[in-house]
C-alpha cells in the first residue's frame, strides 16, 4: 500500500494505482542511503565543475546528448549506434541507414526541445506531452498519438501477452490522470527533499504510471536530466544515465517492480544513486580525455599546418561533429573548397582523422580517437567498478518490456 494497490478492473485484469508522493511511511534516511547520496552528490559537482574547464562546452555537449540517446534507445531495442546517429546527421537520404536511427536522432530532438523550453517553461505535463511528440514524431510509434497522454489501457510484459497476463498494468486512464497530476505537483513542492532523491522518485512513478502507449521509458530517463538542469545540479546535459540502466537492465525492471508489490522505495533509491556516482565518474573521466586530446592534437596542428586560424577552427569542429565532408567543412569554416580539402589532407597526414569510403569523390572523414571515448571497443574497459563493457548494437535487450 505504502506506493499504491492493485485494483481489479470490471474487465477481470488488475490494475495498478499508485499512491502520491513523497512516500509515506517517509523514506528511511539511513547510513547507507546518506552515503550513497553523498557520493552521488559529489560525483555529481565534480561533473558539473568539469563544465568549467572545457574551453566550449558546447562543443562537447552535442556527444554527450547523442550518447545517452543512443543507450536509452537501445535499451527499447534498437539497433543504431552512434556512428550510425553521426552518419545520418551529414546526410539523411542517398545513403542506408538502420531503420531505427531516426528514433534515436528524435531522441536527440527531444532532449534539446526539453532543455531549451525550460528556460521558459518549468517542468510540466505540458513539456512532458510536446518532448513525446518531438520523440515519436515520423518514427516508429507515431500511430501512438505522439504529445498525447494515453486514453486507453497499456500493459508490459512479453510479447503477446495480455490484459490478464501482463507482467504489469499501469492505472486505468482516469486515475492515470490523477496520478499525473499528482506528480506535477510533486515536481513542484519537492523542494523539502535532495534534489537527486526527487529525482529518482519520480522516474520511478512516471515508469509505473506510464502514460503514453510508448516512448514512456526513454521520456521517463529525459525526465531525470531535466530535472538536474531544472534545478540547476548539472549546467549542461553532461549524465547518461541509460548506459548504467543498460548494463543493469534486469536488477533496472526488478526494482521498479519492487516498489509497486513491496514499496521498496528505498532500495530503488540506493540503486539509482549507485548509478549517478559511477556514471558522474565516467563521465568526468570522459571530459579529461576530451581535454587531453584537445590539447594533443593542437599542439600538433600548431606545429605542422600553417593556415592557422582554419585550422584550429577544424579542429573545434571535429568536437562537434567527428564525421564530416569536404563540403561541410567549407561551410563551417567559411572557406574555399580547395583550401577545406587541403586542410582534411593535412589532418588525415597527420593521423587526427581518416578517410572512411576509400573514394575519390563524396569522402566522409572521421575523428576517431574523439569517437573512441564515447563508443568503447570490444573488451574494452569504459569506468571504475565496470570490468568489461561491450557494445550491444542488434537485437532487442533481455527483459526489454513490451511496447503497448
Amino acid at each position: 500500500m505504502r506506493a499504491g494497490k492493485y485494483v481489479k478492473q470490471l474487465d477481470g485484469y488488475r490494475a495498478f494505482i499508485p499512491a502520491p508522493l513523497p512516500p509515506v511511511p517517509p523514506l528511511e534516511m539511513d547510513a547507507e542511503m546518506t552515503r550513497l547520496l553523498s557520493e552521488a552528490d559529489h560525483a555529481l559537482g565534480r561533473l558539473d565543475g568539469v563544465t568549467s574547464i572545457l574551453p566550449n562546452p558546447d562543443l562537447f555537449v552535442s556527444m554527450y546528448v547523442r550518447h545517452e540517446a543512443v543507450l536509452s534507445s537501445q535499451i527499447e531495442g534498437t539497433q543504431s549506434t552512434l556512428e550510425d546517429v553521426l552518419q545520418f546527421e551529414i546526410n539523411a537520404v542517398g545513403q542506408e541507414h538502420p531503420k531505427d536511427v531516426e528514433e534515436v536522432v528524435n531522441y536527440v530532438r527531444a532532449m534539446n526541445h526539453g532543455l531549451k523550453r525550460l528556460g521558459s517553461l518549468p517542468l510540466s505535463l505540458r513539456l512532458i506531452r510536446e518532448i513525446h511528440g518531438q520523440l515519436l514524431n515520423g518514427v516508429r510509434g507515431a500511430n501512438r498519438t505522439p504529445g498525447e497522454f494515453r486514453r486507453s489501457q497499456n500493459w508490459i510484459g512479453p510479447a503477446n501477452c495480455t490484459l490478464a497476463t501482463a507482467t504489469f498494468v499501469p492505472p486505468p486512464v482516469h486515475d492515470m490522470q490523477n496520478a499525473l497530476n499528482d506528480l506535477e505537483k510533486f515536481l513542484h513542492e519537492g523542494d523539502t527533499l535532495p534534489a537527486l532523491i526527487v529525482c529518482g522518485l519520480a522516474h520511478g512513478q512516471f515508469e509505473t504510471i506510464h502514460p503514453f502507449l510508448d516512448g514512456n521509458g526513454r521520456v521517463g530517463r529525459l525526465l531525470i536530466t531535466f530535472l538536474l538542469c531544472q534545478r540547476g545540479i548539472l549546467k549542461f546535459p553532461l549524465l547518461y544515465l541509460s548506459y548504467y540502466l543498460k548494463f543493469h537492465r534486469a536488477e533496472y525492471y526488478d526494482r521498479l517492480m519492487a516498489i509497486r508489490n513491496e514499496g521498496h522505495w528505498e532500495a530503488w533509491l540506493k540503486f539509482f544513486l549507485r548509478g549517478v556516482a559511477q556514471v558522474s565518474r565516467a563521465a568526468t573521466e570522459t571530459a579529461r580525455r576530451i581535454l587531453e586530446l584537445r590539447q594533443k592534437h593542437l599542439t600538433l596542428v600548431r606545429e605542422k599546418v600553417m593556415n592557422q586560424a582554419n585550422a584550429i577552427g577544424l579542429l573545434d569542429y571535429l568536437f562537434e561533429q567527428p564525421i564530416v565532408t569536404t563540403r561541410l567543412v567549407e561551410e563551417r569554416l567559411g572557406c574555399a573548397f580547395m583550401t577545406a580539402d587541403k586542410l582534411l589532407k593535412q589532418f588525415t597526414a597527420l593521423k587526427i582523422v581518416k578517410e572512411t569510403t576509400g573514394k575519390q569523390r563524396n569522402r566522409r572523414f572521421e575523428y576517431s580517437p574523439y569517437l573512441a571515448l564515447f563508443e568503447p571497443g570490444e573488451g574494452r574497459t569504459v569506468y571504475a567498478g565496470y570490468a568489461s563493457i561491450t557494445r550491444t548494437t542488434t537485437g532487442a535487450l533481455p527483459g526489454t518490456p513490451s511496447r503497448k
